[in-house]
């Protein structure tokens, strides 16, 4: 279910709760205003669930697939302290910043996908179609190949003899990667291959960090009990290093230890995310810091999508080019020294 319809729905739910009218008939107008074929049929059973006497919350935690447990949670929470208007506000805030941050990034990637694609393409009929000619010409000549060449040629005929190899190891490399992380250990192991990664890494970190402080800051300032609100954030982190991080602090407050120092012994949240969470657990501000500390780190996550996308256009055009270039200029050599035997 995308976010950004779960994020709309929450904002109209808070809005007609706010205006003092009941949650079945609510929901009622929520069914028949939804653009989504699916979530209007998921809200018409929640109904329903409320018209029978369930709870909120219960109803909407008999469809994880639509609400996850970040939303019955502080649904749950909003129910016992009489603020589910808030609450709901709070979670659509929530959903709407975490779904901006995703659609800039994919929105971002598009470009740099579509360059490696007609660069691949470009590659692919050169060596297949292009090349061939060449070789054709060569051969009859009957004169020695430069080096760069042979090179080229010997790539076009092993790429013609051998054309099952490359989707072969693509399918073999992605079935892998998805088995790899299907397993806790498999998990952990590919996502701190990620994160020390040069490139990519350091951007993973700041929307980790991002997702950890929005969830974390939206369900302690909704209520939601400190151990439970840890656990659901934990999950919702996507990254395996960052929710074992999470869980471990978990057990330390369990322990009754704070939640800063297990951070900082896992070795992944950054120094001012813990300076921030240190001195919001010694103040009682809590749940503003860690909403300053996604604040940030959205910021800063865009930033960095940006730059790379700028570092990423010319360093491919240039890539490209020698790459294209090279191939062609391997293939005109051999008609220079055609020209020289000639004269």
């Amino acid at each position: 279910m995308p976010s950004r319809d779960i994020a709309v729905f929450a904002r109209q739910f808070a809005t007609m709760i706010q205006s003092g009218l009941p949650l079945a008939p609510s929901l009622g107008v929520l069914a028949e205003q939804a653009g989504n074929g699916r979530l209007a049929a998921v809200v018409g059973e929640v109904r329903y669930d409320i018209e029978a006497g369930r709870t909120l919350a219960g109803a909407l935690g008999e469809h994880p697939a639509v609400f996850n447990q970040l939303f019955v949670s502080m649904v749950a929470a909003g129910e016992a302290g009489g603020v589910l208007d808030t609450v709901l506000a709070r979670l659509a805030d929530s959903l709407e910043r975490t779904d901006r941050l995703s659609r800039k990034v994919r929105g971002a990637l598009v470009y740099p996908a579509v360059v490696v694609v007609v660069a691949a393409c470009a590659l692919l009929v050169l060596l297949e179609f292009v090349i061939p000619t060449f070789q054709e010409m060569f051969a009859a000549s009957d004169l020695p190949l430069p080096l760069p060449t042979r090179l080229v040629i010997g790539l076009s005929e092993g790429l013609r003899a051998l054309w099952w190899l490359p989707p072969l190891f693509a399918a073999g490399a992605w079935i892998g990667l998805r088995r790899a992380r299907a397993t806790p250990r498999g998990r952990l192991v590919l996502d701190r291959v990620l994160l020390a990664s040069p490139v990519v890494g350091p951007l993973c970190l700041k929307m980790g960090m991002a997702r950890f402080a929005r969830t974390l800051g939206t369900l302690v300032a909704s209520g939601v009990a400190i151990l439970e609100a840890l656990e659901i954030t934990a999950a919702s982190t996507g990254n395996r290093v960052v929710h074992d991080a999470v869980m471990n602090s978990r057990r330390s407050i369990a322990g009754g230890n704070t939640i800063a120092e297990p951070l900082r012994a896992s070795g992944v949240f950054p120094p001012m995310v813990l300076q921030m969470i240190h001195v919001g657990e010694q103040t009682g501000g809590l749940d503003e810091m860690l909403a300053k500390i996604a604040d940030f780190y959205d910021d800063e996550a865009g930033r960095s999508v940006e730059s790379l996308l700028a570092a990423f256009e010319p360093a491919m055009v240039t890539l490209l080019g020698i790459v294209v270039g090279g191939m062609i200029v391997s293939m005109y050599l051999p008609i220079f020294d055609m020209i020289n035997v000639v004269r």
